[in-house]
């Protein structure tokens, strides 16, 4: 009985059951061929932050008797886990300013989840204040980039912060232009890498004056920085 009921059943499929299922099968194959596998940091010379940036320039020195910044280890674990390399160092100038300076570089910045972690989101995680100042010009003399400016409180410290990101070394901020940047390369089958590059004065939280005096200080120390650095390296950190 249930070898006839078998025999005489119709086994013929709807078109749009085999349509459905060849559209699946080509998103599948699509997906495959679309995952980005290419790692451009693969094609240029690897980074070595120490070496690359350099200790003194234009009578500004290293002082490596200064601790830089004091980090949660909880959030230290997920830094180091999430860049290949990174760098801290405290800057004094010839007058004796001083300015911190920290770099995170990452082979990987295609996705939200593997770019570098904005400011903001870090330095709230140790308890600051952050006020967003805005976006304004870098001049770097060989040419100019687009820098985040904020504003950054905890107890009695206050600490004027500049930053930017750079994907395969094109400058570019986070938010949307960053997005577009990880999109564009990722349908191309490629994994961009870049850089954070971020650097602070320290300031009492009672101090008066402008900000204007804080980043104007760290526009010339980020000046002479680039100066510093042969092309090829520079555009790493300063895009091009």
């Amino acid at each position: 009985m249930w070898t006839d009921a078998i025999k005489h059943a119709d086994w013929r499929v709807s078109p749009l059951v085999w349509v459905a299922a060849v559209l699946m099968a080509l998103a599948a194959w699509a997906g495959l061929r679309m995952t980005p596998s290419h790692f451009l940091a693969d094609d240029k010379p690897p980074v070595a932050l120490e070496t690359m940036v350099p200790t003194s320039f234009s009578g500004w020195q290293v002082d490596p008797s200064q601790a830089v910044l004091l980090v949660d280890p909880n959030l230290k674990k997920a830094i180091d886990a999430l860049y290949t390399q990174t760098l801290s160092r405290l800057y004094v100038g010839p007058s004796g300013e001083r300015v911190l300076l920290s770099i995170a570089y990452g082979r990987n910045q295609n996705s939200e989840s593997t770019a570098a972690h904005r400011p903001e989101f870090c330095y709230s995680a140790q308890g600051f204040v952050v006020r967003r100042v805005g976006v304004s010009p870098l001049d770097l003399g060989t040419h100019q980039i687009q820098a985040v400016r904020l504003d950054a409180f905890s107890g009695e410290r206050r600490e004027p912060i500049s930053y930017w990101v750079t994907l395969n070394d094109e400058p570019a901020l986070p938010g949307w232009q960053r997005k577009v940047k990880q999109l564009r390369y990722g349908l191309q089958g490629k994994i961009v890498d870049g850089m954070l590059v971020r650097v602070s004065t320290l300031r009492g939280l009672r101090e008066g004056g402008a900000l204007d005096g804080d980043f104007a200080l760290q526009n010339r120390f980020l000046k002479d920085m680039s100066a510093a650095m042969p092309p090829d390296v520079r555009a790493r950190f300063f895009g091009r």
